[in-house]
């Protein structure tokens, strides 16, 4: 026992690479991110059809970077296109110039930004604690959190944020001012969002709260790095703007609180009547992070256990208040966000990855605080030669046991892979007739699958739920006004108003699913709930038994068939009469 005690409390020596211990831990964490990156990385490659479910939307227009010919006048592909922050999109093309394709790159990215976010999060755990035991533990709990979550596998411009962010804190703590200044800069090209937190953390750190009294820091070096990220940060937020307004504003708070997709079943979960689900799980919450169940949680113990004299206790470093200025700046800047609705985007990107962040430092710090106690109980009753009742073996062995499991289950593939929600393919034959086709096509359609079309065949789609984001009016207004288009030439009895609807759009070929034409199929989408009263409309003309063109034109102009799903020509209900 006194030999594990040494392997987990033994603190890191100045000559770290010398120490066998530090380089132990640290060859530990790094495993620990390769662990859940390959397994995920070999999952994305299971199959010729794998997409994370948040590629699909900002990951897919970047297939243009190999063939700008691809996705012609598609308002979809143009509009995350329009809103990819600079910095991601000239990381993609870089990539893409030497042959890397986004798609690609997009599956072996998260194991790379892993491993990177591991080594900061190690460094940054040493400088507060400086315990490798304790780095790791906070690590291991990070990586448990972030591939719990569909952030870091995304690949998109978010999963850059925790690399940066580890960066910035880890340089922060060093006092390292220009490589600091670096991540800001960095952060502000790829996740703005954070951006504005590592600026608000400089902001607080200003202040001092000394016997009772808010003082403001005598140190000069928070002053010159505070000036420098804020210049930074407007000037990367004055790129962001200019690049961002050609989708034009954000919905105000009055309008989006009239439209049912920020409702509870919205898309965006903002206005909500339960005080409990607005405040914590809403896009407009906290959004705290509740994976890896029980153990991120151990951070709020933190506190209380400091407070503990130990010899373990008392390494720790004052830089640790680091912690808590950033969850100051974080509910700040949360707050500031529900005042500022339309300038500062949804709150919860300001609360929900930093929160995520702080956690898993704090209870790995906390957890190592626990062990140890647990430890040194158990060292005296060894001295003291007092043998444990066979209660306490008990109680020692559900402890242990349950310990195990809590650290062990979240690293569980099955478990980690299904939150990532990376979905796989199911109807290979349509992707491939899609792909077939010239790159000008345009599919319309309200099935499910249509939202895989643009990322497995590279073609053009005139609408689906994925990309139903309602955030800037310019965009989610035609988006709308498409929709409900669709709708009601999908389930309209009149020819030329099918017709009509053809020529305004330019669609090339509908995809319907079997069951397309009743009833049950428009009530089982929550998101067609959004387009009334086209939907409500369309439901009541099944009822009255009014058949759909569609419907009677499926044998005639269909070109595809499969289990679920049929493919009709537009070209073929465009040259029929007399229906």
């Amino acid at each position: 026992m006194i030999r594990l005690q040494t392997l987990f409390t033994t603190p890191a020596s100045k000559k770290a690479s010398a120490d066998p211990y530090l380089i132990f831990w640290f060859i530990c964490s790094l495993a620990v991110a390769a662990y859940f990156g390959l397994i995920s990385l070999q999952y994305a490659f299971s199959n010729d059809y794998v997409v994370q479910d948040d590629a699909r939307q900002h990951v897919f227009w970047m297939a243009r970077l190999i063939d700008p010919q691809l996705f012609p006048n598609d308002p979809i592909a143009d509009y995350f296109q329009s809103v990819a922050p600079v910095g991601y999109v000239t990381f993609y093309h870089l990539m893409a110039q030497v042959g890397v394709e986004p798609a690609v790159l997009a599956k072996i990215l998260p194991l790379v930004l892993g491993l990177i976010t591991s080594v900061y999060c190690f460094g940054a755990c040493l400088q507060m604690f400086p315990v490798p035991a304790g780095a790791f533990l906070a690590t291991l709990l990070l990586n448990q959190s972030l591939w719990l979550k569909d952030d870091i596998i995304s690949a998109t411009a978010r999963a850059f944020l925790y690399p940066l962010f580890l960066g910035f804190l880890y340089y922060l703590l060093r006092g390292a001012l220009i490589p600091c200044l670096i991540a800001i800069s960095l952060q502000g090209l790829f996740y703005p969002q954070l951006m504005l937190v590592e600026v608000a953390i400089l902001t607080v750190r200003l202040g001092r709260w000394q016997r009772g009294r808010l003082r403001l820091s005598p140190d000069r070096r928070d002053y010159i790095i505070w000036g420098a990220g804020l210049t930074i940060s407007l000037v990367m937020l004055l790129v962001f703007a200019r690049q961002t307004a050609e989708v034009g504003p954000l919905y105000t708070a009055a309008q989006a609180r009239a439209m049912l997709e920020f409702g509870p079943g919205g898309r965006v979960r903002y206005f909500l009547q339960n005080p409990l689900e607005f405040w914590l799980v809403g896009d407009g919450g906290i959004q705290p992070p509740f994976l890896p169940p029980l153990t991120i949680w151990f951070g709020l113990a933190l506190p209380f256990l400091l407070r503990r004299s130990s010899s373990l206790s008392r390494l720790v470093s004052p830089k640790i208040k680091l912690l808590a200025e950033t969850l100051v700046a974080s509910f700040g800047l949360f707050f500031l966000a529900h005042l500022f609705f339309q300038m500062l985007h949804l709150p919860n990107r300001y609360t929900g990855h930093s929160l995520r962040v702080v956690l898993a430092l704090a209870s790995g710090f906390a957890l190592l605080l626990l062990l140890d106690t647990g430890m040194q109980w158990f060292i005296r009753r060894q001295q003291a030669k007092t043998p444990l009742s066979r209660r306490q073996r008990l109680a020692v062995g559900l402890l242990g046991l349950f310990g195990s499991v809590v650290l062990i289950l979240p690293t569980v593939p099955p478990l980690f892979l299904m939150a990532q929600i990376q979905i796989v393919g199911q109807v290979p034959q349509l992707y491939k007739f899609f792909s077939q086709q010239p790159q000008d096509i345009r599919i319309a359609s309200l099935a499910e699958e249509v939202n895989n079309l643009p990322a497995f065949t590279q073609r053009s789609i005139l609408v689906g739920r994925e990309y139903a984001i309602p955030l800037h009016a310019r965009y989610y207004d035609q988006f709308r006004q498409r929709t409900i288009d669709l709708i009601i030439a999908e389930y309209s009895s009149d020819l030329e108003q099918v017709q009509r609807f053809i020529q305004k759009y330019g669609v090339s070929h509908f995809l319907l699913d079997r069951g397309t034409f009743t009833p049950e199929y428009l009530n089982q989408k929550p998101w067609l709930q959004y387009f009334q009263p086209a939907t409500s409309e369309a439901i009541a003309k099944l009822q009255r038994g009014e058949v759909p063109v569609l419907s009677k034109l499926g044998e005639r102009c269909s070109v595809l068939e499969t289990e679920t799903l049929v493919v009709l020509v537009a070209k073929c209900i465009s040259v029929q009469s007399g229906l």
